[in-house]
């Protein structure tokens, strides 16, 4: 079996595990009822809807 001949250095191995260490901002998508940008999967803060129904009630706040 295969055996590295000498250690591998940490700057070379961070190097490496860094590409799937970066962070990525968070997808956006456009509420269909007021058209403010919202996480997906999400109730809109901006006016209270989730799937074309009122789940938050955003006229008492």
């Amino acid at each position: 079996m295969a055996v590295p001949k000498r250690r591998q250095s940490k700057a070379r191995t961070r190097k490496r595990r860094s590409q799937w260490m970066k962070l990525k901002g968070p997808k956006l998508v456009e509420c269909p009822q007021c058209h403010e940008l919202k996480l997906p999967h999400r109730a809109c803060p901006e006016c209270g809807f989730y799937k074309g129904k009122e789940v938050l009630d955003k006229v008492a706040e």
